[in-house]
């Protein structure tokens, strides 16, 4: 029995893709928390152990193999920083967040170069920018997504990432272009629809369709290096996030789990590039936000 479940373990971990979405979006359920399965190799290891079963052992090699392939480079020594990368933070900072100052604090004291937030509503966003004025002079906010720089920004105008169904004021998206030392930079900002975990499954059409969407403005932008920072509300294994991970590079070291802030299961705050490495992506410590911040490195080719 241990040995058929490491088996299918394996197969899971292998050909996830091949999960179908038609119930319950039960193939992006299983990506969204795939880096879990480890816990189930952990498990059929010490199982096996205690039943001294050579046969169980042997078949734990399949996904040990499987989960190392895909996710050990992440656990792996992040590279030294570059003088020329692009340091980044993205944050959903909660529309119930009571300490908005002490969480543009703890943002500030990580020293990136851009600041994403996400729910920004007011009176907190005035909050927001008062206190991250001083170390980020340049700002753009549209709707209820915002970007804060150290460097000059132009072209900023809202994205048009809005699902079908939704009939309420809805703007949740921004593109920008940031003028940094290393040249300039198209940069989004993004807050993807939530999905709902319930007795049908996952309910994810919403989401799916604004990352459609998202997608094809990325497509069109004519910048080389582009950077896209927000709450996808999906992980990157997820295949309703591909038509954004086909295109940008995502990171290549560090789990940084960072929703539920309480006790983080997944990584639903992204940082993707294009013509460039997103290099170590790790989380700062909590703020008032059920969501924890995420920092990483970009290095331009």
């Amino acid at each position: 029995m241990l040995a058929g479940v490491a088996v299918c373990t394996a197969l899971l971990l292998s050909f996830h893709r091949s999960v179908p979405n038609r119930v319950g979006g039960l193939g992006s359920l299983l990506e969204s928390f795939l880096p879990w399965l480890g816990v189930v190799v952990v498990v059929l290891l010490v199982l096996a152990l205690v039943r001294r079963s050579a046969l169980a052992l042997v078949a734990l090699l399949l996904p040990a193999a499987a989960w190392t392939y895909l996710f050990g480079g992440l656990l792996l020594p992040a590279p030294e920083p570059g003088a020329d990368d692009l340091v980044v933070v993205q944050h959903n900072v909660s529309d119930e967040n009571t300490d908005p100052e002490g969480t543009a604090r703890a943002l500030v004291r990580a020293g990136p170069d851009l600041v994403a937030l996400e729910e920004l509503v007011p009176p907190a966003l005035e909050v927001y920018a008062k206190t991250l004025a001083p170390d980020y002079p340049y700002r753009t906010v549209r709707g209820t997504v915002g970007l804060w720089s150290k460097y000059p920004l132009s072209g900023s105008r809202p994205l048009d990432i809005k699902p079908r169904g939704i009939e309420e004021e809805w703007e949740r998206g921004l593109r920008t272009v940031a003028h940094t030392p290393r040249g300039e930079v198209a940069v989004y900002v993004a807050h993807l629809p939530s999905v709902r975990v319930g007795a049908g499954g996952l309910a994810s059409s919403r989401r799916d369709e604004s990352a459609g969407l998202l997608g094809d403005a990325l497509d069109a932008e004519e910048l080389r290096r582009v950077v896209l920072l927000g709450d996808l509300n999906g992980t990157v294994d997820d295949r309703a996030l591909r038509p954004l991970t086909d295109s940008l590079n995502v990171a290549g070291r560090g789990l940084a789990f960072s929703f539920p802030a309480g006790l983080p299961l997944a990584r639903i705050d992204q940082v993707m590039a294009r013509a460039g490495t997103v290099g170590a992506l790790r989380t700062l410590p909590a703020t008032g936000s059920d969501h924890l911040p995420v920092v990483a490195q970009v290095s331009w080719h």
